[in-house]
C-alpha cells in the first residue's frame, strides 16, 4: 500500500500487474474489456472493493443529468485513499479532466492508456500506466520486448551413443 498515498506505488504495482496481460487478434472493444478485466484482478488480489463503471465527482453537461462514470473504482480498507482507474486508447482531454477531478477528490488517479504510443503522461497527480499493443488488419494484440523463443522445429542435433562407466 501507499504509505504516502500518492498513488506511485499503487500504480506501479498496476502496471507491473499489467505487463503480464496477453491478447491477440481482438477488437478494440475486446482488447479494452480484457485490459478492465485484468485490472479487476488486480484489484480483487488486493482484496480490494471494485465496482465497474462507478460514479465519478464529474457531473455530466446539461442537459444531461447525474455524473459520468470511471471504468473501476476501488475501496481500499485502512482508510487508505480509493482509486479511480480510466482506460482508454486514445488520447482524451475530458480523461484527464475527470481523473484530475478525482485526485483533487482524495482518490489515487490512474489512466492506463493502450495502444501504439507513445503516451503523453497526464498532468500530476494523475499517473500513467501503459499497455503496448499493435494493430494488423484492424486487430489488436500485444507487444512484448521479450525475444520469441526458440523453437524445436529446427534440425535435430544427432550424437553418437556412448556407454557411461558404471560404479556400484
Amino acid at each position: 500500500m501507499d504509505t504516502a498515498d500518492d498513488g506511485t506505488s499503487t500504480a506501479h504495482s498496476l502496471a507491473t500487474w499489467l505487463e503480464r496481460l496477453t491478447f491477440a487478434d481482438l477488437t478494440a472493444d475486446e482488447a479494452t474489456a480484457r485490459i478492465l478485466a485484468a485490472i479487476e484482478e488486480w484489484a480483487t488480489w488486493q482484496q480490494w472493493r471494485v465496482y465497474r463503471r462507478a460514479p465519478s465527482v464529474v457531473p455530466l453537461p446539461p442537459p444531461l443529468r447525474g455524473n459520468s462514470v470511471l471504468d473501476v473504482a476501488c475501496a481500499r480498507p485502512g482508510g487508505a485513499a480509493p482509486v479511480a482507474v480510466e482506460v482508454d486508447r486514445l488520447d482524451r482531454q475530458r480523461t484527464v479532466d475527470k481523473l484530475l477531478a478525482e485526485a483533487a477528490a482524495g482518490r489515487v488517479a490512474i489512466w492506463v492508456r493502450w495502444g501504439i504510443g507513445p503516451f503523453v503522461p497526464p498532468p500530476l497527480p494523475v499517473h500513467l500506466v501503459t499497455v503496448q499493443a499493435a494493430r494488423r488488419s484492424g486487430r489488436w494484440s500485444t507487444v512484448s520486448e521479450r525475444p520469441a523463443p526458440e523453437h524445436s522445429g529446427s534440425a535435430p542435433v544427432v550424437t553418437e551413443a556412448e556407454e557411461l562407466p558404471w560404479e556400484p
